[in-house]
């Protein structure tokens, strides 16, 4: 069950992006949150195109950790609903 898809984060806000940039630029601790967030994303992808397959369960913590930042990224943006 792979989707195949790209969750950046352009795309879950896309009405942010100016926001994110200048949240990035000015709060240190959530630009460390958008950077680990692309990291583990761009994880996933590798893992679902099988660019670097991985095991279910590891499939599993990495999108549970990609929902939590992208939880804690959408609370630091006001966004009530993810």
């Amino acid at each position: 069950m792979s989707q195949n898809t790209p969750h950046e984060l352009a795309e879950e806000f896309p009405d942010k992006a100016e926001v994110i940039s200048e949240l990035k630029e000015h709060d240190a601790h959530f630009a460390k949150q958008v950077e680990r967030y692309h990291e583990v994303n761009r994880d996933i992808h590798r893992a679902e195109t099988n660019v670097e397959p991985t095991d279910d369960l590891h499939m599993v913590e990495m999108r549970k950790e990609r929902l939590a930042l992208k939880d804690a990224i959408a609370l630091a943006l006001g966004v009530t609903e993810a």
